[in-house]
């Protein structure tokens, strides 16, 4: 018992090791200290913004329903590259559910994936997101290439890429969504 009273920060902080070293543990622990230390994603300075020049890009739906990107030219856009295997991509997806949830109806929302989907299906129906996922036929144009996941691109009407932000961030937050309400209104 003396010994225990003696260690106990380095029993639980070995304790907690143990717990990464096990996929069953470590994604949710991972998930959880990626969701404490999300922040509102940066706006890109209007000087440093490019423009995005080609829609041209074909994805298929979960349900083999094939769409093509340019469909959303002229629209505001979020596109979202993630993976159900990727920890700060599961993390962010609550908040986008909430922002989808509200945006929906006038965002054109696509969460890119190269998963199985069958894999991605049993994720958001386990999660129950109605997040629009899409598979990639192809590879996507060259601005929206990255090698890094999550990667998220907030498009203007235009094709101004107004946020190009890699790594977990906090989409429902109150500065996204008014930058949100003054592209739509542009």
């Amino acid at each position: 018992m003396k010994f225990i009273k003696k260690h106990w920060s380095n029993i639980l902080f070995f304790a907690f090791l143990a717990l990464l070293v096990f996929p069953q543990t470590r994604m949710p622990i991972q998930v959880f200290v990626q969701r404490l230390v999300s922040f509102s994603p940066s706006e890109k300075d209007k000087t440093e913004r490019e423009t995005l020049n080609g829609y041209e890009w074909n994805l298929q739906r979960l349900n083999g329903e094939e769409i093509n990107f340019s469909q959303s030219e002229g629209k505001v856009i979020i596109v979202n590259f993630w993976a159900t295997w990727c920890p700060p991509c599961v993390a962010e997806m609550p908040s986008f559910q909430k922002l989808y949830d509200d945006y929906g109806g006038k965002v054109d929302f696509y969460f890119i994936t190269s998963d199985e989907s069958e894999k991605v299906k049993r994720f958001l129906q386990k999660n129950e997101y109605t997040l629009p996922v899409f598979l990639q036929e192809q590879q996507a144009p060259k601005q929206l290439r990255s090698q890094a996941l999550p990667t998220t691109y907030l498009i203007s009407k235009t094709g101004e890429m107004v946020i190009a932000e890699e790594g977990a961030a906090d989409w429902n937050s109150k500065k996204v969504r008014a930058l949100l309400d003054y592209l739509l209104n542009e």
